[in-house]
């Protein structure tokens, strides 16, 4: 992929973004995922790939668009892979709070895993524990592995988790261990990725979301260093028998990050709709201005750049159109 391509995706999530902004705390969760998904199609048409969505809105008759198979992009220029979730904490915007994101991936036509949408269970953590964890032991024993690792003492570890009711039996073995525990409302993305980020605090990223967004987390985390592993949760036979037409064969086996988005090249881009643990929300300025600050990162450099932009809002044309 050619490098220019990560600075183009990183626009696009910015539209998205700024798309979706205008929602935050009115309650309204489904017009903030339109207006971003309706922002971020239009502008992937000026985006110089041959793109097909892998991970997306949903199935063609669920989703008008960013459905699973659509193919974006302007048609010229590399065939890629395409992971997105326009609006990743729909609920996070409608309610005002911390950590929704717009977020890509992309990678060479083949590599990202088409993730059925389901749960998965998930166990994230920074560069210092890549390669050292496994999620197959128990939790017990991950925390003292990572414990060891980093030279910490049980109780000096930090844990993020969802604060879901499904978690209720991990978050007692949490609590058994004395480990500090960070829950995250919503934001699955976000949460994965903070464990590579020295200023989150965070040590260790565990328990159950979407699997598409797992992938997603997967291609933030290989420019950054980290590691997820994950293994689909499905919950009957339909889903059991989704998954293997997709090509998975055995959906209860663990899933490394080669399986995730492959041994090539991902750039990942994300741009903040409400502030987070390491990106700020679009903000409003004077004079028709809109400020965003997005990550955008390539693996096969690991060169992460932050991008801090002021929009001036008359002059976004797709951004007008999809109004």
């Amino acid at each position: 992929m050619e490098r220019e391509l990560a600075l183009e995706i990183a626009r696009v999530t910015e539209l998205a973004a700024l798309a979706s902004a205008p929602w935050m705390g009115r309650g309204d969760k489904n017009s903030a995922d339109g207006a971003a998904t309706s922002a971020m199609r239009a502008m992937f048409d000026t985006v110089s790939v041959k793109g097909t969505v892998v991970i997306g809105e949903g199935e063609m008759d669920e989703a008008p668009m960013l459905y699973i198979g659509e193919e974006v992009g302007s048609r010229n220029g590399p065939e890629v892979d395409v992971a997105v979730d326009p609006l990743e904490g729909t609920e996070i915007v409608a309610k005002g709070l911390n950590n929704a994101m717009s977020v890509i991936a992309v990678a060479n036509k083949g590599q990202l895993l088409h993730a059925p949408d389901m749960y998965m269970e998930k166990l994230a953590v920074g560069p210092e524990l890549a390669g050292k964890l496994s999620l197959e032991d128990p939790l017990e024993v991950t925390l003292k592995k990572a414990a060891d690792a980093l030279g910490k003492k049980d109780s000096d570890l930090t844990v993020m988790i969802l604060d879901r009711t499904r978690h209720e039996s991990i978050v007692k073995t949490l609590r058994k261990a004395g480990v500090r525990i960070k829950f995250l409302s919503d934001g699955d993305v976000a949460g994965a990725m903070a464990p590579a980020f020295p200023e989150a605090g965070i040590d260790l990223y565990v328990g159950s979301g979407g699997a598409p967004e797992g992938v997603l987390a997967a291609a933030a985390l290989k420019c950054l260093g980290g590691e997820l592993q994950g293994r689909l949760m499905p919950s009957d036979a339909n889903e059991y028998n989704r998954c293997v037409r997709m090509g998975i064969e055995d959906p209860y086996r663990i899933l490394t990050m080669d399986d995730m988005i492959g041994t090539e090249d991902v750039i990942f881009a994300a741009t903040g709709v409400t502030p987070g643990e390491f990106l700020g929300g679009v903000r409003y300025l004077s004079e028709q201005r809109a400020e965003t600050h997005s990550i955008v990162m390539r693996a096969k450099t690991r060169t992460i750049r932050f991008i801090r932009s002021i929009h001036y809002l008359p002059n976004k044309a797709l951004l007008n159109d999809n109004r």
